[in-house]
C-alpha cells in the first residue's frame, strides 16, 4: 500500500496519496503536482481518481492541472457551486483503490457542501478519514465564510457532520484534515502531526461542549480574512491550469531595473541583508514568510519581480502559484551584488536591538512604537506599554494610523515581520522607520514595561 501525506509548507496544507496494487487516488492536490506523479509511479501506480474535500479559500487547488497529466477523473465537493471542471460527489458514493475503498460522508459547516472521506480496509473496517477543514488536530473549520449572520447556522451543520458522523466511526479511526498548525482555516490548530478521532473526542477544546449551542458559541465567531480569498474561491471554481513551472528568465540589473517601473520587486532575502540593501521601493517578505503574507501585500495584477539569496527562486515561484500568481517578470541574477556592482542606486531602513531601544527609551527619548505581532501574542507574552498595535497583515488598511512626522520604531517578536511592514511603508512614502531586532526576551524598559492583558 502507498500512503503519502505531502505538506505545503508555509501555508500548512496537507494533501494525500493513497495507492493499492495498480491504483492511486489524490486528496486535495495542490497546483505543483509532479510530486504526486512521481511518487505513485514509484510504486508502479497509476492516479484514477482526485478528490476535492471543498471549495479551497486559502491555496490554488491543482485538480485541473494533475487530470490533464493523469487522465484521473476530478470528483468535487460544495455541488451546488458553479464548477467548471470535474463531477459532483454524492453523499455515500464510493471508489476502490485495489482492495480498499473510499467512501464520501456529507460532512457541512466549513462549507455547505463539504465533503469528508472515509477510507475503509481490505476487511471493510473503517481506518482513516480525511476531513478536509471540518475537523483539525485540536480545533474545528472555521464557519463565518459566508458571513455572520450565516455562521449559527453553519455551525449547528458541523456541529452534526462531528458528532453525528465522524466521531461515530470509531475513536481508532484516523484522522487526515487538509490542514495544520499554522493554517490560516483555523484559530488553534494543535501542533501535532497526527490524530484520531479519540484523541480529538478527548482533547480537542471544541469537541468538550454539552450541546450544539454551547458548540455553536464556541465556532460561531468571525476570523481574519485574508483578501486573497476571494481570488481563490473565484480560481477554484473555474481551476487553476499549470502546464508547468514558470521559472522567470534572469534579468540583469539593468533589465531588471527597467521591468521594475510596471512591476511589483519582491526581495525574499533576510532581514538584515534587506535593511542594509534593497532595490527602491521592493516588498520585504522573507522566503519561509511567502506563503503568509504575500496574499495580503501582493496584487494579482501586476507582474512579479524577484529577488533572492541565490540565483534559483524556484521554490519562491511554487509558493506563490499555490496562491494564485501567474506573471513572473524574472528575478534579479547576481541577487543585491549584481546591483551594486552596475552602479544602481539601493535604499535602506536602519535596525537596531531590542537592548538598544530599551536603552534610548531609559535615556528618556521620544519613541512612537508600532508593534505588528498578532492579538493572540499580545495576550499571550504581554504588549509594550504605549506601543500601538496595528497586526502586520492590515497595515494597509490602517496605514493612514502611522505618523509621518516622527521617528517609527517597529516591533514584531524577531525583526521579520517588522521589516515586512517597514518595507510597505517606506514603499509608500514613510521615511523615518527603525526595525527593531529580537523580540521580548530582551525588552528590559523601565519606561515602556511589558504589561499583562488580563
Amino acid at each position: 500500500m502507498l500512503f503519502e501525506r505531502i505538506e505545503s509548507r508555509g501555508l500548512a496544507h496537507y494533501s494525500y496519496l493513497i495507492g493499492e496494487l495498480n491504483a492511486a487516488v489524490v486528496i486535495d492536490p495542490r497546483r505543483d503536482c509532479q510530486e504526486y506523479m512521481e511518487r505513485a509511479a514509484a510504486e508502479g501506480m497509476r492516479i484514477t481518481d482526485i478528490l476535492e474535500t471543498h471549495r479551497h479559500e486559502d491555496f490554488a487547488v491543482g485538480s485541473v492541472e494533475l487530470s490533464s497529466r493523469t487522465g484521473a477523473a476530478i470528483w468535487h465537493a460544495d455541488s451546488a457551486l458553479d464548477y467548471r471542471y470535474g463531477r459532483p460527489v454524492e453523499d455515500g458514493q464510493s471508489w476502490k483503490v485495489g482492495r480498499l475503498a473510499l467512501e464520501a460522508l456529507h460532512t457541512p459547516g466549513h462549507t455547505p457542501g463539504s465533503m469528508s472521506y472515509l477510507l475503509r480496509d481490505a476487511a471493510g473496517a473503517p481506518w482513516m478519514v480525511f476531513t478536509g477543514d471540518a475537523l483539525f488536530s485540536g480545533d474545528v473549520g472555521r464557519v463565518d465564510l459566508l458571513g455572520m449572520d450565516r455562521a449559527e447556522e453553519m455551525a449547528g451543520m458541523l456541529y452534526h457532520s462531528i458528532f453525528r458522523r465522524l466521531l461515530p466511526l470509531g475513536d481508532g479511526v484516523l484522522v487526515c484534515p487538509a490542514h495544520g498548525s499554522g493554517s490560516v482555516c483555523g484559530t488553534s490548530i494543535a501542533d501535532r502531526p497526527w490524530t484520531t478521532l479519540g484523541m480529538e473526542r478527548m482533547h480537542n477544546p471544541r469537541l468538550q461542549v454539552m450541546s450544539g449551542e454551547e458548540f455553536a458559541s464556541l465556532v460561531a465567531v468571525e476570523l481574519e480574512r485574508p483578501p486573497y480569498f476571494r481570488r481563490m474561491e473565484a480560481l477554484n471554481i473555474q481551476g487553476a491550469p499549470l502546464s508547468a513551472i514558470p521559472l522567470p528568465p534572469p534579468l540583469s540589473p539593468k533589465e531588471f531595473a527597467r521591468e521594475a517601473r510596471d512591476a511589483v520587486v519582491v526581495d525574499t532575502r533576510m532581514e538584515i541583508g534587506y535593511g542594509a540593501a534593497h532595490v527602491p521601493s521592493s516588498q520585504f517578505i522573507w522566503h519561509d514568510g511567502l506563503a503568509s503574507f504575500a496574499g495580503w501585500l501582493l496584487p494579482y495584477d501586476r507582474p512579479l519581480l524577484l529577488v533572492s539569496e541565490t540565483n534559483n527562486p524556484e521554490q519562491a515561484v511554487r509558493t506563490l502559484l499555490r496562491l494564485g500568481y501567474d506573471d513572473f517578470a524574472g528575478f534579479l541574477a547576481g541577487s543585491m551584488l549584481s546591483w551594486h556592482m552596475a552602479g544602481l542606486e539601493s535604499a535602506s531602513i536602519q535596525t537596531i536591538t531590542v537592548q538598544e531601544l530599551c536603552r534610548r527609551l531609559a535615556a528618556k527619548a521620544q519613541a512612537w512604537i508600532l508593534d505588528v505581532r498578532a492579538g493572540e501574542e499580545l495576550a499571550r507574552a504581554g504588549r509594550i506599554e504605549g506601543a500601538v498595535h496595528i497586526h502586520v497583515t492590515r497595515i494597509p488598511e490602517r496605514m493612514q494610523e502611522v505618523p509621518k512626522d516622527r521617528r517609527i520604531y517597529i516591533f514584531c517578536g524577531s525583526g521579520m515581520r517588522s521589516m515586512v511592514a517597514a518595507s510597505w511603508l517606506k514603499g509608500r512614502g514613510w521615511k523615518d522607520l527603525v526595525v527593531v531586532l529580537g523580540g521580548l526576551a530582551g525588552w528590559k524598559s523601565l519606561t515602556c514595561p511589558i504589561v499583562q492583558q488580563g
